[in-house]
Parts: structure tokens; sequence; C-alpha cells
């Protein structure tokens, strides 16, 4: 009997089908975050230069991309290592101004994003989309939607609304929905007087560059909340209290951010109150190590628990989920492979579970039940259904990848200045 074949009859025990849970998990995207390669950079500058905005990676790991086909092949070998068919989050700071000088953003339209949506194309990627309120010499007192000068506020919403045009535009050509996310970092390092008047000056900024009805086939608006940031730490005029309200007001999707919350919240808590109100959900899945520090995913509690609630709750057809890390401390092709293999797998675990029979013993208030049967399903051979996954993909199951990674280090990276 096969390895997978033990894991099938183990699962049946439970009355899970280990099949229906594999067809499940290839229907689900993962959208990879192009700024782990090159430590948040961009290429408006040649330096590659971080300014403003509390945007911080740590750590000096040889072998940053610094180019955009740097970039883009060292994405080519993470997606090789990934099991599944996944998407590309870009940020407008990621723009090709290789036929030219460097565009403000405020004026960038479709032509400096062709190149990727061409790329993107060629390989069966969906791409997402984010306007960059950062990195910028008018961001760098840290406001930008906020911004009490009209002019700095006026070039800020402009740049909303040229991202949402060329998000639109890279779905319609792409036949796959652009989800663009709006973040942006302004706050106040201490306590404010006035707490009020940037939340205002928000709203009104956020209905100006909404206020243009896109194709709906194409795009899907999102916003972003923060619990605080480098230079921002006592207050945040975007916070989850705000942005809750007006994704309701607008409709738009909420993103929530696993790094964007006290510690001690749990974010896969909030899903099923905050999609009772919205129409649906962006998470950025992350790993805050005592703050917003944004490790790489693991396959911890807190990942496992929000891909049990959206199994659970039957809201993966309403939510849209990415990841948001930056590590330069390590190889940054091994930390896109580590959290995106690892968000696969707290789906797949959370597809294996036993539902029928966990609802059965709550609704009949058998709690005791219930608990025992989470605890011994915890030993089933999780990870041999993994493994088949894998094989049927045609990457490396287990550990295997990372000699690739290593030998992809050896004959490329270290070859970069």
């Amino acid at each position: 009997m096969s390895n997978y074949s033990l894991a099938l009859d183990s699962y049946q025990q439970y009355g899970v089908d280990t099949e229906t849970a594999i067809r499940k998990l290839s229907t689900v995207p993962i959208s990879l975050h192009c700024w782990q390669g090159d430590d948040i950079g961009g290429f408006e500058n040649p330096e590659g230069k971080i300014t403003g905005g509390g945007i911080l990676a740590t750590g000096n790991y040889p072998g940053k991309a610094s180019t955009l086909e740097e970039l883009r092949d060292d994405l080519e070998k993470a997606l090789s290592l990934i099991p599944g068919k996944h998407r590309l989050n870009l940020h407008a700071c990621y723009a090709d101004f290789s036929g030219g000088k460097t565009i403000e953003r405020n004026k960038v339209d479709i032509a400096h994003f062709q190149s990727w949506i061409d790329w993107a194309k060629g390989r069966c990627l969906g791409l997402d989309f984010n306007p960059t309120f950062f990195s910028h010499p008018l961001a760098n007192d840290g406001r930008t939607l906020t911004h009490p000068d009209d002019g700095i506020r006026s070039f800020w919403i402009e740049h909303g609304i040229a991202c949402r045009k060329i998000g639109e535009e890279m779905g319609r050509q792409l036949g796959s929905k652009t989800v663009i996310n709006i973040w942006i970092p302004d706050g106040y390092k201490d306590i404010p007087v006035d707490r009020k008047g940037p939340r205002e000056l928000l709203e009104k900024s956020l209905d100006a560059l909404f206020c243009e009805n896109l194709d709906d086939r194409f795009h899907l608006d999102a916003v972003e909340s923060k619990l605080f940031g480098i230079g921002s730490e006592a207050y945040v005029a975007g916070s989850h209290e705000f942005y809750m309200g007006y994704a309701m007001k607008k409709r738009t999707a909420l993103c929530l951010d696993a790094g964007h919350f006290h510690p001690t919240e749990q974010l896969a808590d909030k899903i099923s109150s905050i999609l009772q109100f919205v129409p649906s959900l962006l998470l950025h899945v992350s790993r805050g190590v005592r703050w917003d520090s944004d490790h790489v995913v693991l396959l911890d509690d807190p990942t496992r628990g929000i891909m049990e609630e959206l199994v659970r709750g039957d809201f993966l057809h309403r939510t849209h989920i990415g990841l948001d890390y930056f590590d330069a401390s390590i190889n940054r092709i091994a930390a896109w492979v580590i959290g995106t293999r690892n968000t696969l797998k707290a789906l797949l675990l959370a597809m294996l579970e036993p539902l029928p029979l966990l609802r059965g013993y709550e609704q009949a208030g058998d709690y005791t039940s219930r608990l025992a049967l989470f605890e011994e399903i915890k030993a089933l051979p999780f990870g041999l259904v993994w493994e088949e996954y894998c094989l049927r993909n045609n990457v490396p199951s287990g550990a295997a990848w990372l000699q690739e990674v290593k030998s992809y280090e050896k004959d490329v990276l270290s070859r970069r200045g």
C-alpha cells in the first residue's frame, strides 16, 4: 500500500475524503507579494532607497533583486517550488520605467505595468495591485491622504485614482479580477490632540479616490487598517474601526493583516463578524513577533486558525488570500516558498477536518467529544496528503525544494553585486 493510500484510509475512518480536499485546495490561489524579493525597494530610483512612511525590512542577506528581470527570475524560481496556480501582488513603485524617464506617481498609467501584465499572462498568473503611499518625498512626514496641505493630499488622491484604473486594466487583460488595496502610513509618533480631524480628511480623500465606478468584473477595492507603525506608534488614522465602518459604507473589501493587531487579538475570531457586514475580505497573511515585524509565515496556531475559520464558515469564495512579509535576513526566495507552502498546508489541514462529525457533536451539546476529536485528528497523517498534492503538481515534497534554492543561490544570487 502506498503512503497516500494509508492517509486516504486513515481519513476515511472519520468521513473525510482526501481527494475532495486536494481538489478544493487546487482552486485556491495565494497572492505572492513582490516586495519580499527586493526588501520593498521598487524600481523608481537606481539605489532602491526607502524613505518615509514607516516601512522597514531588516537584514542584508546577499543576492537581493535589483532589476525587474532579476525579480521576475526569482519569482519564477519560487513559484516552481510551490504547488498550485497562484497570483502576484504588485506595488506601484515596481513600475517598469525601462523605456524612458521615471514618471511621478500621480501620472503613472497602464503602459508602466504592461510588461508585468505580459509576463503574468505568459505564466497564467493573476495580478493584484497596491498604490504606494510611502517611500516618497511627499510621504516623509508620515502623512498622505490625511495631509493638511491640499496640494500634497491631492497628489496622493490622484495616485490612488491612477492605480485603480491600472488595476482594472490588469484584470481586463488577464481575465482575472485584480484586488486593489489601499494602505496608508498616516499617523503620529506621540499622542495627538486631534484624532478626529485626520480621519475626517481620510474619509474625504477616500471618497474622492473611489468616486469613479469601475467594472467590478475586473477589479475589487479593498482598504487596510493598522494598529500602529514605525513613526505612528501612538495614533494611526486608518484604524480597524475606521476602515470597518468605511468598508460597510462603500461596500469595499476589508483587508485584515495578521500583523496589524494587538498581539493578544486573534485575527481568526474577526472573520465571521466582518463577513456578516461587508461583502468580501482580503487577508494579508503574515507573522508579527511582539510587533508588526512581518516575519515569514509559519504553520503555527494563528495561521491554522485563520484557514480553519475560512473553511468552517464557507468563506473561501468571499476571501482573497495574499502574503505580506519581508525578511531580508534569510534567502528571499526561500522566504517566499516557506511562507506560501505553510499557508497552503494550513488550508489543507482545515479542509481535512471532519466537519460533519464536529458540527454534530457541537449541535448535540457534546463538547467532550468535540474536544476529543479535535485532539485526535492532530495525529492523522496530513503530511502524506501534502506530499501527494506536491507530487501531482510536479514540485518537490518535504525539504527537497531547499536544495534547488541553494543551487540557485550558488549559480545566480551569488553573482549579483
